[in-house]
């Protein structure tokens, strides 16, 4: 039997693959571009059949699929590939959700309009050009690792974030929200049939205003007793009010002084090494429910894992300037440090990188091990302060 995945997350292919076996199926990826999975698949590319096919043609793909043997399910873990992936299950006849479902999920003037309406935001969207509730948030209402995405504080601030994107190609259209001011989390979360479990708070580090680019993150969080069974009880309703009913959700949420509030819903595990943080502290592969749920069959993680383990802290590496990326210093200085620290890299010497404000431009990331979230996070730090990127400079 075969599990197809329509382009995946940048890391948690090796765990995908394990899970689809020890369910006796075999793992396809359908990928335009296999060279971002280079370090999944240097490492467990034998468990996994690689098509090279232009993923965003569904026609195509799904021509490709029924070729398969014996298919069993699919799986879309992205937020880019989140509505063809839909389209394409629903056209195979595979367990998925529906699209109409995902196009709301997908669209965070939506998601807004109904957290508002359900009486779990203080506003619904605003319009960009003529908001004065600042400060406030301009983005894209379909974008993706923080592209788009510009604080303004003032109607002067405001007015350049609408000169500057209209010179960018959005995914969805320009909205805006209120800027929630505080510490930011999210919530990883598993559901099936409208049923939430929490499965735990990832904290998330940001760059400095305006920017606001994540920087490391730590999970689990340890949060007091009754203010974790509040967010659980709270995330079920923001879900359920979102219209999200199967699989996981990475729901990023501010911490505020009146109360949490969503800034937005991911329809997916959570991306960078949150699903690995996952497997490690719930001390099972996670990766599981998703196989499960992509063949229609109830995840037994919804009920719990049986056996903990060690909390992660992890952080991204960036360049402090742009350019071409020659490699890194102090990689051979990990194995000295607490943590049992691993090396992650997201990019390659030779790569261009020109994005320094948001994600495109992390060379790698340094995860760590501890006993709590926050020791864990401490010896990530430790040990990334030691790495570099090289960046050869241009002109």
């Amino acid at each position: 039997m075969t599990i197809v995945l329509l382009e995946a997350l940048t890391f948690g292919l090796g765990r995908l693959a394990d899970a689809a076996r020890a369910a006796g199926h075999d793992l396809v990826l359908l990928t335009g571009d296999r060279s971002v999975y280079r370090h999944e698949l240097s490492r467990y590319g034998d468990h996994v059949q690689v098509v090279d096919i232009d993923t965003t043609d569904v026609t195509t793909c799904e021509r490709a699929v029924r070729d398969l043997p014996h298919l069993a399910g699919l799986i879309s873990s992205t937020d880019t590939w989140a509505l063809p992936g839909a389209a394409l299950a629903a056209r195979l006849g595979l367990p998925g959700p529906s699209p109409a479902a995902v196009r709301v999920l997908r669209d965070k003037t939506a998601v807004r309009s109904r957290l508002h309406a359900h009486g779990l935001s203080r506003t619904g969207p605003l319009d960009p050009a003529t908001a004065q509730d600042f400060p406030l948030v301009v983005k894209d209402s379909a974008g993706t690792s923080s592209r788009a995405v510009w604080v303004c504080r003032t109607p002067a601030e405001r007015d350049a974030a609408l000169r500057e994107a209209a010179d960018i190609p959005l995914k969805g259209v320009l909205t805006a929200e209120p800027y929630f001011e505080g510490p930011l989390y999210s919530a990883e979360t598993l559901s099936w049939r409208g049923r939430t479990r929490l499965l735990g708070v990832l904290s998330r580090v940001l760059s400095p205003e305006p920017a606001r680019r994540e920087e490391a993150s730590a999970f689990p969080i340890a949060f007091p007793e009754a203010d974790l069974a509040e967010l659980d009880d709270w995330i079920g309703h923001v879900l359920k009010a979102a219209g999200h009913e199967n699989g996981f959700a990475h729901t990023e949420f501010v911490l505020t002084t009146a109360g949490p509030e969503v800034v937005e819903i991911n329809a997916r595990i959570g991306g960078a090494l949150v699903g690995e943080a996952l497997c490690r502290a719930l001390g099972t592969n996670v990766y599981d429910a998703m196989v499960r749920i992509a063949l229609g069959e109830r995840p037994d993680l919804l009920d719990g894992a049986a056996n903990g383990g060690p909390a992660t802290g992890f952080v991204a590496l960036y360049p402090r300037r742009p350019g071409t990326l020659e490699g890194w210093t102090g990689l051979d200085r990990l194995s000295d440090l607490p943590g049992n620290p691993e090396w992650y890299p997201t990019a390659s010497p030779g790569d261009l990188l020109e994005h320094l404000t948001d994600q495109r431009s992390c060379t790698g990331i340094v995860l760590a091990e501890g006993p709590t979230a926050e020791l864990a996070l401490h010896r990530a730090q430790a040990a990334a302060g030691g790495i570099i990127p090289l960046v050869r400079v241009h002109g």
